[in-house]
């Protein structure tokens, strides 16, 4: 499995499915985290870049529209910039303070999407693997929030394939890019990165047209 930046292209080897925290960070404690969210295969979901706009699909829409409605279910959770692209999504989480969630066992979160690798590219971030599942009261992190996102836009996307009788597959990649943003200067870049993406697109990394 490669490490991949989004921003530089910059690839390394790791180990397979080992899980390595960024030793002594608390992924639940206040800051800003860059996230980037890739479909599996790189396959066109969520619509497609026209004239330097991201157009959206149905499918689009509910990637969309659950991302916003995150706040809804992580009360110290704040958006930031944000883009859909198709496919693939950046996203900037502000996290407050620490806290926790309460989501209800039954709320329609696939078990099969919560687990998530982490995946970061520079010396200050590792990987790792969240094997915990979203139920009752828990810490709030990254990868409850990421893993709260992929499940439920995967199971929007699921009823709007199953309504066609048509078959899905895998709609997110395993693993996910996260970045902690420990500056202004950081901040600015990769704010105005995701902004751009839809302008930027033929030249972009997930391009794969």
């Amino acid at each position: 499995m490669n490490s991949y930046n989004p921003i530089s292209g910059n690839r390394k080897k790791l180990p397979q499915r080992k899980s390595i925290r960024l030793k002594g960070y608390d992924y639940s404690q206040a800051g800003l985290y860059f996230i980037t969210i890739c479909c599996q295969d790189r396959i066109y979901r969520f619509g497609d870049v026209i004239d330097g706009k991201m157009i959206f699909n149905e499918y689009g829409e509910i990637a969309h529209n659950e991302w916003i409605k995150l706040t809804e279910r992580f009360p110290n959770m704040e958006m930031d910039a944000f883009q859909i692209m198709p496919n693939h999504m950046h996203g900037i989480i502000a996290l407050s303070v620490r806290a926790t969630l309460t989501v209800a066992q039954n709320n329609g979160i696939a078990q099969n999407d919560v687990v998530a690798q982490n995946t970061v590219t520079q010396n200050d971030m590792q990987p790792h693997i969240n094997d915990g599942q979203l139920q009752g009261i828990a810490p709030m992190t990254i990868s409850d929030i990421v893993g709260a996102y992929k499940s439920l836009v995967a199971n929007g996307c699921l009823e709007i394939y199953k309504s066609k009788n048509k078959i899905m597959g895998k709609l997110w990649q395993r693993n996910y890019y996260e970045h902690i943003i420990r500056n202004e200067k950081s901040y600015q870049y990769i704010s105005e990165y995701i902004i751009n993406n839809p302008t930027k697109w033929a030249n972009d990394k997930f391009y794969t047209k």
